[in-house]
């Protein structure tokens, strides 16, 4: 799952999605956590991308806040297994609202050393992830205020040669049974069949982006690290620091 990410610069979105990005949009200020204001791609009546300021966690049908009453409960990333049943989620799913989410970066957690260490996965290219999504709009009841709002859609990563090494794992759970999650990378080529496509053909665009996409500099600096640990300590000593 992810609970950070940094929002690429405006030129850059406009540049890479090949959109224009309305002057009197808001745009997000640092770095996006849940329930925070975000900007999503979508499609317009027209067919056209267009970029959309959003709450980042997706808001319930019928609910009277734009975030849950309990801190515990976050919205901000939805399981590609489970989208079409969750309360939540269905309703976007089923009607097709799907959304890239562009990303310069997103933060997840490394565990190796025994404390965690915040990986900033980046695209080795340099270009702003396409990250899929959904989206809804919601009414608040009290102002009439029109909100929209998105989540992020995961899938297992479990065996993936960089992505399984992220989140603190289970002990209790087999190396091949964490669930891990990720993001979900859409390429350039399929954007359109994401956005506008049928539910069968976007479902088929979903997979872990592969381990050559990313900037391999947190996994070769936490390497680095690994490794002056074991010389200090030795592997029966283990890897706290």
């Amino acid at each position: 799952m992810c609970n950070l990410y940094h929002v690429s610069p405006k030129q850059e979105i406009e540049r890479h999605f090949r959109l224009i990005v309305e002057p009197k949009l808001a745009w997000p200020e640092g770095p996006v956590g849940p329930f925070g204001q975000g900007l999503l791609i979508r499609t317009n009546a027209q067919g056209e991308r267009q970029a959309v300021a959003g709450q980042w966690g997706m808001i319930a049908p019928h609910a009277l806040q734009a975030r849950p009453s309990s801190r515990g409960v976050l919205t901000n990333n939805a399981r590609i297994e489970s989208v079409a049943e969750r309360p939540t989620y269905r309703a976007a799913w089923s009607a097709g609202r799907r959304c890239l989410i562009p990303a310069q970066s997103y933060q997840e957690p490394n565990w190796e050393t025994g404390r965690n260490i915040w990986w900033q996965l980046r695209r080795a290219d340099g270009a702003p992830w396409a990250l899929a999504g959904i989206w809804s709009e919601w009414v608040n009841p009290l102002s009439g205020e029109l909100v929209a709002n998105y989540s992020m859609l995961t899938m297992n990563c479990d065996g993936h040669p960089l992505l399984s090494r992220l989140h603190k794992p289970d002990p209790r759970l087999p190396a091949d049974a964490q669930d891990k999650r990720s993001a979900i990378q859409i390429n350039a080529a399929d954007w359109d069949c994401w956005l506008q496509g049928r539910r069968d053909e976007a479902m088929q665009l979903l997979r872990v982006a592969p381990a050559e996409m990313f900037d391999p500099s947190p996994a070769q600096q936490t390497d680095e690290l690994l490794a002056r640990l074991r010389g200090r300590d030795g592997p029966e000593q283990g890897l706290l620091i």
